[in-house]
C-alpha cells in the first residue's frame, strides 16, 4: 500500500475534455454531458485500492446530498487493467452496482486523461466550478485507513458548501494521499 500524494493541479485550470466509456451503461460519456450545473467532481479511483474501498461509502453519501443541488459527480479508473484485472472494466461495472454508485464510473483505457489531470493517486479528487475551473483538488478528508479518524467528506463538502453559497474557501487543501496509479510502461 503505497502512500502517493496529490500533484495538485493549479487552481483555476480549465477541466480537460474527455470523452470515456461508462462500464456501467456500456454507454461513452463525456464531460459536457455530465458536469453540473453548479459545480463539476471528477474523482480518480480503482476497484481494488485500500484508500478508496475506506472513503466508498462516503463518496457515495456526499454525491446523494450534492447532485440534487445541481452537482455532477463522475468517476473515473486509469488502473492498467492488464497488470491489475481486479481493475478492469468488468469487474468496475460490478464494484460500481454493488457500492451503489449514483455516478458513472468512466474507464480511461489510454490512461490519457489521468495525465491531462495531472490525477496521481486513488483516490484522488477535483472540483471544478461552474465554468469548469478548479476550484478545489485533494483529499476527502483526513481519515486514512487506519488512523483512527472518521470519514466525513469534510474537505470536499466544504469546497462543495463554499461553491453554493458563492463563498471563497479559505481552507487549506491538503493533497489525497493513496495508492499511485497503475501506469503502463
Amino acid at each position: 500500500m503505497a502512500n502517493t500524494p496529490s500533484n495538485m493541479l493549479p487552481l483555476g485550470t480549465k477541466a480537460p475534455y474527455f470523452e470515456l466509456p461508462d462500464t456501467v451503461s456500456n454507454t461513452l460519456l463525456n464531460l459536457n454531458q455530465l458536469q453540473g450545473k453548479n459545480a463539476t467532481v471528477v474523482m480518480f479511483i480503482c476497484n481494488h485500492c485500500p484508500f478508496v474501498i475506506h472513503v466508498n461509502k462516503q463518496m457515495v453519501a456526499i454525491a446523494n446530498q450534492y447532485q440534487t443541488q445541481g452537482i455532477g459527480f463522475i468517476a473515473i479508473s486509469s488502473n492498467d487493467a492488464i497488470k491489475y484485472p481486479q481493475d478492469g472494466p468488468d469487474k468496475m461495472k460490478v464494484h460500481a452496482v454493488n457500492e451503489q454508485y449514483p455516478f458513472p464510473y468512466l474507464y480511461d483505457e489510454s490512461q490519457d486523461i489521468a495525465k491531462a489531470y495531472d490525477a496521481a493517486c486513488t483516490p484522488d479528487f477535483f472540483i471544478f466550478n461552474k465554468d469548469l475551473e478548479l476550484v478545489y483538488r485533494g483529499q476527502l478528508d483526513d481519515s486514512r485507513p487506519g488512523n483512527g479518524l472518521p470519514v466525513t467528506g469534510a474537505d470536499v463538502r466544504n469546497a462543495l458548501d463554499c461553491i453554493l453559497e458563492n463563498q471563497p474557501n479559505n481552507k487549506l487543501q491538503k493533497p489525497s494521499i493513496g495508492c499511485n496509479i497503475k501506469w503502463k510502461n
